[in-house]
């Protein structure tokens, strides 16, 4: 075999066409799909954010009203994205290249990639404490066991991902199941008791949207990564639909009823405390092994954007900081975590005006498409976005900060972009 040709096997098998187009052989249909975005949204976070939910209102109707209009934003935002990645089948940080410019791109993607890497070390710690503490395992092993194999996986690269997701997600719905069955049994007056549940906290509608929505969005940033391995775009908006709106719907439905039953918002607790340690870690593991591949997954991709290095090299740099930090970044670092965060919804913001409202969803291949170094009506709107984001207030219609911050960001770029540049460029995809 020619030095030619193993290169084009290692970049197939390794680098998960970082920097291209998927090709059609290597695109997958809706099961294969709905399982990845199924194993990316069923996120241990969303079940602590169900409890917190659960015990701020009435399981029914309140509560699954909250759920569903949460779920229902990230799952239109996600599949706005999703459509835009089945359509061109680029990762987030290639079509950001269109919206924020060659050079531009970077900073969102440094940005992406620093989250993630900082999320995935934050869940190998999650991965860790608790089998410490049901268990009496030490602490280092875990975390540099956990690191390791949740490394391995996305080097692979998605394929693994893939495999992974087709067996978590059956055992998560199974044992999230198994959890919801207990509560039911073990409330005296069952089902009807547990509908009946008077809150502990009393919150607004508002405020639980906002919690739902907050949960999660920043993942939904990301969808792109996952969801240009769609077979086509009906897939890549369906898959996305399933996972956000049924499956994240799911993990807050978990957590709340666990919550409801026990007064505890972790699930793992939840487990434990029902008889259920060992269906508990199993849930825990798998639950933070899917998502965290799929932050470190799109952290190199992210770091390939931004260096132009082979992915799978950047991947295993990018996992052993994540786990070597682990600790430190549980301890310390979440909620600078959760400000780096804010700066992520913006992003698919100006990505989706770009994509949908400037260039009516057509973008030219990469190779043949005239990049501009930095795009600066996407550079302001990002800032504006971010800066309605921290402004936003505590209660009422306008408090989702995230969801201002994405309107915001998709109104301004459009008025920034015709402000900024020549009539004749807008709606042309040559041009970015």
């Amino acid at each position: 075999m020619s030095d030619r040709q193993n290169e084009e096997n290692y970049a197939a098998e390794h680098e998960d066409y970082a920097l291209s187009p998927v090709p059609e052989s290597a695109r997958r249909g809706l099961f294969s799909m709905s399982a990845v975005m199924l194993g990316f949204t069923f996120f241990a976070a969303s079940m602590w954010t169900g409890g917190t939910l659960g015990q701020g209102f009435k399981l029914w109707p309140d509560l699954f009203i909250v759920i569903l209009g949460g779920n229902l934003i990230l799952g239109v935002y996600g599949a706005l994205l999703g459509y835009a990645a089945a359509k061109t089948n680029l990762s987030t940080h290639v079509l950001a290249r269109y919206a924020f410019g060659r050079i531009g791109s970077k900073l969102p993607s440094t940005m992406l990639a620093v989250t993630q890497i900082g999320w995935f070390g934050v869940g190998v710690a999650m991965f860790a404490y608790p089998i410490n503490k049901f268990m009496d395992i030490p602490n280092l092993p875990l975390i540099i066991g956990g690191g390791i194999l949740m490394t391995y996986t996305v080097v692979i690269g998605f394929k693994a991902i893939e495999w992974l997701s087709v067996i978590a997600v059956p055992a998560i719905l199974l044992l999230g199941c198994m959890s919801v069955s207990t509560a039911i049994s073990d409330t005296e007056g069952g089902l009807e008791a547990l509908l009946a549940f008077s809150p502990t906290e009393n919150l607004t509608f508002a405020v639980g949207i906002a919690l739902a929505v907050g949960s999660f969005i920043s993942g939904a940033t990301l969808t792109p990564d996952f969801v240009r391995y769609a077979k086509n775009r009906k897939v890549g908006v369906w898959a996305t639909i399933i996972g956000f709106t049924f499956g994240n719907s799911l993990m807050f439905i978990f957590g709340a009823v666990g919550a409801a039953a026990t007064g505890l918002s972790d699930i793992a607790e939840v487990l434990a405390q029902q008889g259920l340690l060992g269906a508990g870690i199993a849930l825990l593991v798998l639950n933070i092994w899917t998502t965290n591949d799929n932050a470190l997954y799109a952290s190199g991709l992210g770091l390939a954007n931004i260096t132009g290095l082979k992915r799978v090299h950047l991947v295993v740099v990018a996992g052993a900081v994540g786990t070597i930090l682990s600790d430190f970044l549980y301890n310390n670092f979440v909620s600078w975590l959760v400000f780096l965060s804010v700066s992520l919804p913006p992003i698919g913001g100006v990505i989706i005006a770009d994509f949908y409202l400037r260039c009516k969803t057509n973008y030219a291949q990469p190779e043949d498409h005239q990049f501009k170094d930095i795009n600066w009506a996407a550079m302001i709107a990002w800032v504006a976005a971010i800066a309605v984001s921290f402004a936003s207030p505590d209660s009422g219609i306008f408090s989702v900060a995230p969801l201002n911050a994405i309107f915001t960001a998709i109104i301004s770029y459009i008025v920034l972009y015709k402000v900024i540049y020549s009539d004749n460029t807008a709606g042309k995809s040559s041009v970015a």
